[in-house]
């Protein structure tokens, strides 16, 4: 079992910027497009964002022109760069494969809070 490693999550204002890092073995980052994905209390985990191999992107539709998500091969981390964020980002926010994660590759995520 192989659990990614989140970081960069914290407590923002309305309006503010976080940038999220992810970390991967290069058995796993080198092979897969990554996905960052966010668990709300009380709701089910979503895809927010993904990055193919080939660095094609996808967004949910509530992120899109706010949220950047890019990798760096060299590092075998992804990140998730966060602007104007909304008190409806509020969440933990996870790494995992991109659209199909792997049970065995969940962390323990990085918390996400944005005030008004």
């Amino acid at each position: 079992q192989v659990q990614l490693v989140e970081s960069g999550g914290g407590l923002v204002q309305a309006g503010g910027s976080l940038r999220l890092s992810c970390a991967a073995p290069g058995s796993i980052f080198n092979r897969n497009g990554m996905g960052w994905y966010r668990q709300a209390a009380g709701k089910q985990r979503e895809l927010v964002a993904g990055i193919t191999t080939g660095s094609s992107t996808w967004y949910v539709d509530s992120v899109k022109g706010r949220f950047t998500i890019s990798r760096d091969n060299a590092k075998n981390t992804v990140y998730l760069q966060m602007n104007s964020l909304k008190p409806e980002d509020t969440a933990v926010y996870y790494c995992n494969t991109y659209a199909s994660p792997i049970r065995g590759y969940w962390g323990q995520g990085t918390q996400v809070t944005v005030s008004s």
